[in-house]
């Protein structure tokens, strides 16, 4: 058991040093991975030393290790969601497509915001007819909001009309894009594709059904492949937030 702590804290520290300083990263939610490789290095040694043997009774380590597989079971359960909207293409027809906001960087969207955009221009191309909402307000280390940034590129590398984008510029997170671009629609009558990176879209299409929309279907972009073992975790905490507030 020793050994398996150990190769777990070496793969868990070279994955954040991975994120950290070879890919870079938008949030600081990787440092989670260093948290574990620390955890596992941790209880590497104190099961090497006989720690657990010696001062843990037998019922409190089977106990511990009953809630481990527990806690496993419903991460793994959990993650079984996330990846059930891997897949999603939308609906033929929407009526809107509102495309959630992400980083902004000072040469434009970042990596993941591109390919939110980009699954949006082949959806928005191949449905002439489909208005398409960009939401997303300005964050202190943006250079413009993420609505502004999404517009620009929309019209100036996608070639999409001016005149089918809604700007949604005041929202902060993926409940108060979907509330917040509300505004622009019909939530009981018009039928909505929201495009997200694929990690994201089965919380998304939840909130966007507890915030009343009654058409809605995901569209699911693709994510950077050395970052989606942080994404999906990431996004474990964020459906779990996301119960307990009551968005989901």
């Amino acid at each position: 058991m020793d050994w398996i702590l150990l190769v777990l804290s070496i793969v868990f520290f070279g994955y954040f040093c991975g994120l950290a300083f070879f890919m870079g990263h938008g949030s600081g939610f990787y440092f989670i991975w260093l948290f574990l490789a620390v955890v596992c290095a941790g209880l590497a040694l104190l099961q090497r030393r006989g720690f657990f043997a010696a001062c843990m009774p037998l019922w409190l380590r089977r106990s511990f290790g009953v809630c481990v597989c527990l806690g496993i079971a419903f991460f793994l359960f959990v993650e079984g969601l996330v990846v059930s909207g891997f897949w999603e293409k939308g609906e033929d027809g929407a009526d809107y497509v509102i495309v959630l906001g992400a980083q902004m960087k000072e040469g434009g969207p970042s990596k993941a915001l591109q390919y939110r955009l980009d699954a949006a221009a082949e959806y928005l191309l191949q449905h002439p007819d489909a208005i398409v909402i960009v939401s997303g307000g300005q964050g202190a280390d943006e250079p413009v909001s993420e609505a502004q940034g999404m517009y620009d590129y929309l019209v100036a590398r996608k070639g999409i009309e001016p005149g089918r984008i809604r700007r949604e510029d005041k929202s902060v997170n993926t409940f108060q894009n979907l509330t917040f671009s509300a505004a622009f629609l019909d939530r009981e009558r018009d039928s909505v594709a929201v495009v997200t990176n694929n990690f994201h879209v089965f919380r998304a299409v939840r909130i966007a059904r507890k915030a009343g929309y009654q058409k809605v279907c995901g569209i699911a972009a693709k994510s950077e492949a050395f970052h989606q073992c942080n994404n999906m975790t990431r996004e474990f905490f964020g459906i779990v937030k996301d119960f307990l507030a009551g968005n989901i």
